[in-house]
């Protein structure tokens, strides 16, 4: 098997861009760009660091991040499993991106750019749910705002193909087999649900 080890052969193969892939991008939040990042509550939050890369979902009841002006959005960092993969990369390299997806819409927009990491108790204040604030703040400095091509997601039947999770395994059995029974299990299934629920803020 050959491999595509240069840009020009690459190329070669897909041709140029269209001109509306390449003037959709913006540096900035436009008026336009901001009303769909500000409906989206999942985004993908992709970092990197020294062990590798990490791509993280991030989800909220509302907006799922908030605009301090137009070239810097806020993520708040709430409870997970402690892991901190992004975290620890972005505290490392600061480069990252994020796709915004809204139930119902093929399109996902795109954010790219660097960020940084905050305590700041008035920050992480403007977050509060249920009486509990995030432990930490992303700040994301934004480089570039694009649209992303639907075809994926149309392909993938993503929001019309219904729910097709039946046959999936679950986190319990997933667990289990990677820690050879030490954990998971289906009392960890049971448990999860409304642990979880308690414990989303």
């Amino acid at each position: 098997m050959e491999f595509i080890e240069d840009i020009d052969t690459l190329e070669a193969l897909y041709g140029t861009p269209g001109a509306p892939s390449l003037r959709k991008v913006a540096h900035g939040l436009t008026p336009l760009y901001r009303k769909w990042i500000m409906a989206s509550r999942l985004c993908i939050l992709s970092t990197v660091g020294p062990e590798g890369v990490d791509g993280s979902p991030r989800g909220d009841d509302g907006p799922v991040v908030l605009e301090l002006d137009a070239k810097t959005l806020a993520l708040p960092d709430w409870r997970g499993n402690n892991r901190l993969d992004s975290l620890r990369n972005i505290v490392r390299d600061p480069r990252v991106s994020l796709m915004f997806m809204v139930s119902g819409s093929n399109t996902v927009v795109r954010v790219n750019g660097t960020a940084r990491l905050t305590a700041d108790e008035d920050l992480r204040a403007r977050f509060v749910k249920q009486g509990k604030q995030p432990a930490t703040v992303i700040l994301i400095d934004i480089a570039e705002v694009y649209s992303q091509c639907a075809r994926a997601l149309m392909r993938a039947r993503t929001w019309t193909s219904g729910d097709e999770s039946a046959l999936l395994p679950t986190v319990g059995e997933i667990l289990a087999e990677a820690s050879d029974g030490e954990e998971g299990g289906a009392r960890y299934d049971r448990d999860w649900g409304p642990r979880a629920e308690k414990t989303m803020w």
